[in-house]
């Protein structure tokens, strides 16, 4: 098979004008530029990440697209193999980089100035079941389907208003536990971004989380709550959060061995909660109680609302904001909002083809694919904010689809026709003018949308 990718069309015909204007109006070069992806000579990397970002939209794979010889770009199949696993590129840098570009400019001068944003953490499941040589490759608990898998936890932080949500940066966790690792990294220079990424990826979430967090707060992001679930909970967690200048609101354990200094004892929320007469009739919450939340001696204020389990009426759930100044119901209205990072997931799965659409062993290409499927979620999400109507990201994603195969049958057209010119031209003694006069005769007795397609290619 030949090695290197032809091209037959400019690259900037395969590209709807939405996706153009993206690429434009967020200035994706620059955020790439700033993440430390850039050429010294060659191929300009945007060129690289555009095809990448338009492979899902073709509905083919790149080995497919050069069986068949469409949607090919002018560089060959090595150069997309050595950028994806470059260890210089800070893939975190760049999302967060690109989602706070949106957010200021597309989404936040919509929103009333009382409207609260809050940043959401949580994991999923990287599935790599079918491989056994990727690198850094773990056996990892699902929570979800409650059994042990191959792969990696997802740690993603997003930001949402509650209307829209953008995803800010994540990182592919490995495991701190070296008896579930199935391989080890490759040894790299300890100063290079590649490196830094893979010890991240190696430490637990809890920690890894404070790095994202810390990475939103360094570009600025406009949040005040983080918002998370039990499995983040803990007092550690809390006042680390608090340090870095968030107000928490979070789902927490209801464990005997996790205490709360509640009227100068320590407790557990088991312990309050039968220490407590409960609200009666069909309220949001049973009980809320002020407790301290300790760690190393240092406290800090919090409160804890019990809120029915509307699966299991005869359980509670309890929730801890660490901002007493919040009533019960915005609290639990608040914490509403953290749904949003599960649609996100499902849309990534489902139609973005997360950890399915590059079988990559490297843990550099495994970390830009999911910047290039952020990428596209992002794009989705605010043209989503943005239109008129009320479709879905799922329904948003399959126009883009149809858009780019229309794109692509209508350059076939073009070409047909300039093969008609060259054949007059070659054949018939007829001056160009002659021939322009035919071609434009044959394309005005085409349908009008054929036409007005014609001339938008």
């Amino acid at each position: 098979m030949n090695n290197s990718i032809t091209q037959d069309n400019q690259n900037d015909n395969q590209i709807s004008k939405t996706i153009k204007r993206f690429f434009a109006r967020f200035h994706v070069t620059s955020a790439l530029k700033t993440a430390g992806a850039y050429h010294k000579k060659g191929t300009p990397v945007t060129q690289i990440f555009q095809y990448l970002f338009l492979l899902i939209f073709s509905n083919r794979s790149m080995y497919m697209n050069l069986l068949s010889g469409r949607n090919t770009p002018a560089f060959a199949k090595d150069t997309v193999y050595r950028f994806m696993k470059s260890t210089q590129i800070n893939w975190i840098r760049f999302t967060t980089i690109l989602a706070s570009r949106i957010i200021k400019d597309a989404v936040v001068p919509l929103n009333h100035a009382d409207r609260e944003n809050v940043l959401c953490i949580d994991d999923s499941m990287f599935e790599r079941n079918r491989s056994r040589k990727v690198e850094l490759l773990a056996k990892t608990y699902d929570h979800a389907k409650r059994a042990y898998k191959f792969g990696f936890r997802m740690l993603t932080l997003g930001w949402t208003d509650g209307s829209t949500f953008l995803p800010v940066n994540s990182i592919l966790l490995s495991t701190d536990n070296k008896k579930n690792r199935v391989n080890e990294a490759v040894s790299l220079d300890k100063r290079t971004v590649g490196y830094k990424r893979r010890k991240l990826s190696m430490t637990k979430g809890t920690e890894a989380m404070l790095e994202l967090l810390k990475a939103a707060k360094t570009v600025g992001i406009p949040a005040k709550y983080v918002l998370f679930d039990s499995w983040f909970s803990s007092p550690k967690s809390l006042h680390a959060v608090k340090n870095l200048g968030y107000e928490v609101i979070g789902m927490i354990k209801k464990t005997p061995k996790m205490f709360f200094r509640y009227n100068g004892e320590e407790l557990s929320l088991i312990d309050i909660y039968k220490r407590n007469t409960k609200r009666r009739g069909r309220s949001r919450y049973l009980l809320s109680v002020d407790v301290e939340v300790i760690k190393d001696g240092e406290a800090i204020p919090a409160r804890v609302v019990y809120v029915r389990n509307r699966n299991k009426r005869k359980e509670y759930l309890c929730l801890i904001t660490t901002d007493t100044s919040l009533c019960e119901d915005e609290i639990i209205r608040l914490y509403g909002k953290r749904w949003d990072i599960e649609v996100f997931f499902k849309i990534c799965k489902s139609y973005l083809r997360l950890s399915k659409e590059w079988n990559c062993l490297s843990f550099d290409a495994m970390t830009a694919h999911t910047a290039v499927v952020f990428t596209r979620y992002m794009m989705l999400s605010i043209e989503n904010r943005e239109s008129n109507d009320n479709r879905s990201l799922g329904e948003l994603f399959l126009y883009f689809s149809d858009e780019m195969s229309d794109i692509t049958w209508m350059q076939a057209f073009q070409m047909l026709l300039q093969m008609f010119r060259k054949l007059l031209e070659e054949h018939c003694d007829l001056v160009d003018e002659k021939i322009d006069e035919l071609t434009d005769t044959f394309i005005s007795t085409l349908p009008s949308l054929l036409q007005s397609q014609l001339v938008a290619v």
